[in-house]
């Protein structure tokens, strides 16, 4: 029979397929007599503790391996293709994709739409439901793959479709049903559209996905991101303080009819919505574990929290008094402007703590996207240079660090977004560059330890941020 090939790239030393012999090069063919449609099949087949695996060696000859090994243990291998198959790109063109509005000129990568549900799981994506099929749905059930991200924006079939562009996006809010029926848990997304699928549309959204409780988990309603590269595109506009205000309330109300019922808010708005209506972020409760941080639900709220308990831990049991000891020290920490009051907040904080620190906190602004666009994550590299240089020719000093998010970078790299490095823009502004993790605790860290090093660990008890601090 026909069967689908996936070459191995790699053999973990000490690993299942080592010990069988399986080598790079060598080819699986399937699993149980099954064939293997992506990397979800490959570890669905691998959980019992006796499998039958079947490869391909470089001279053709194949090898059917009989294997026993614990419930759920990995073969040990990895493929050329992590997802075992291609990726699937959006089939939308939606109102408000944010690719759609980036400038020409960046690296290829940028301008791939992915609507992979598979990534949905793997990466934490949302995913619109459209290019997916029944044959697709019927595998999640059956393989309990949880939790899945459904980018829905709105419950209204005929909207749906024009928001998407795609005349098949309404029928396949169906598959809501399937899941639910299935015991698949879901989280939900709203890109709120001025004058589009908020109002009333979005008050029967968030009504018609209660009936997916607890099944469905949560609902985040952001705004959609507008650059200034819209020319030709549907015409979207920024929402008021006042409007911002209404769609707070809106949520908040069904937050307290969700939890009375079920135990969860349900419905979150993101902190952009509150930071424009000039208001205090929910209590760290209402965001249900934060189940939406990559969503921008409770990302300013948790760094809160985690800076308060970073200073609690700073604070002698005896007198309450900060246990700090520290020689001069000026730094310059850098946001977009959406969280720069809480970040400029907690300096302020720790600077009163700490005799001897002082930091400046600069919002930069998206000359890049445009300045309707304010998270740090879409901060570049460029126009951090050119606003930081401006700062220093007009006779302001930036002291001896430069403290950047990591959010600013791409993941695990030290490039923003337009290619720009870290180490060019410590030559561009003669300082040292500190990254750190966008967190409350780290932030602290960062700020008082000149070697602070991203992804240092401590032992959960103690801080040694401070030279000459003896604990």
């Amino acid at each position: 029979m026909n069967r689908t090939e996936h070459v191995v790239k790699e053999v973990e030393p000490g690993s299942i397929a080592q010990e069988m012999g399986i080598e790079a090069g060598d080819v699986l063919l399937s699993i149980n007599d099954h064939e293997i449609e992506d990397v979800f099949d490959y570890r669905y087949l691998l959980k019992d503790e006796y499998v039958e695996v079947l490869v391909r060696k470089a001279d053709g000859e194949e090898w059917l391996l009989e294997i026993d090994k614990d419930y759920d243990e990995e073969l040990g291998v990895a493929f050329e293709n992590s997802l075992m198959s291609d990726y699937r790109s959006c089939s939308n063109k939606c109102i408000f994709c944010f690719i759609d509005q980036m400038p020409p000129g960046m690296r290829e990568t940028l301008y791939f739409k992915d609507d992979d549900s598979r990534l949905s799981f793997l990466q934490g994506n949302y995913i619109t439901l459209t290019n997916m099929s029944d044959h697709d749905v019927e595998r999640i059930i059956q393989m309990q793959l949880a939790p899945i991200n459904i980018s829905v924006q709105t419950t209204d079939p005929e909207l749906r479709c024009m928001m998407l562009h795609n005349r098949f996006a309404g029928e396949k809010l169906r598959y809501l049903d399937r899941f639910y029926q299935g015991h698949v848990e879901m989280n939900g997304q709203i890109v709120c559209c001025k004058g589009v699928n908020d109002g009333e549309n979005l008050r029967r959204s968030i009504g018609d996905l209660m009936k997916y409780l607890p099944f469905m988990r949560s609902v985040s309603v952001v705004p959609a991101g507008i650059t200034k590269y819209r020319e030709g595109l549907y015409p979207l506009d920024l929402f008021t303080k006042e409007e911002a205000v209404d769609i707070i309330e809106m949520i908040e109300a069904y937050q307290k009819v969700c939890f009375d019922q079920y135990g969860l808010h349900f419905v979150h708005a993101s902190d952009e919505f509150y930071l424009l209506a000039e208001r205090d972020f929910p209590e760290e409760e209402r965001y249900d574990g934060y189940i939406q941080l990559e969503n921008g639900v409770g990302m300013l709220r948790l760094f809160q929290e985690e800076f308060a308990n970073a200073m609690r831990m700073l604070q002698s049991d005896q007198t309450g008094q900060y246990k700090l000891r520290t020689g001069k020290r000026a730094l310059t920490i850098v946001t977009g402007k959406l969280a720069f009051p809480v970040i400029r907040a907690a300096a302020e904080e720790l600077c009163k703590a700490c005799d001897g620190l002082t930091i400046q906190v600069y919002a930069i602004r998206n000359d890049f996207f445009g300045e309707t666009i304010t998270v740090a994550g879409l901060v570049t590299g460029q126009d951090l240079i050119a606003q930081l240089k401006e700062r220093q020719q007009a006779g302001k000093e930036l002291g001896d660090t430069l403290l950047l998010p990591a959010n600013m970078l791409r993941s695990g790299e030290q490039v923003f977004l337009d290619d720009v490095t870290v180490q060019d823009v410590e030559r561009a502004l003669g300082l040292s560059v500190t990254v750190a993790e966008p967190t409350g605790q780290a932030f602290v860290e960062a700020a008082l330890n000149p070697d602070y090093l991203m992804g240092r660990e401590n032992d959960g008890e103690t801080f040694v941020y401070v030279q000459g601090y003896d604990k």
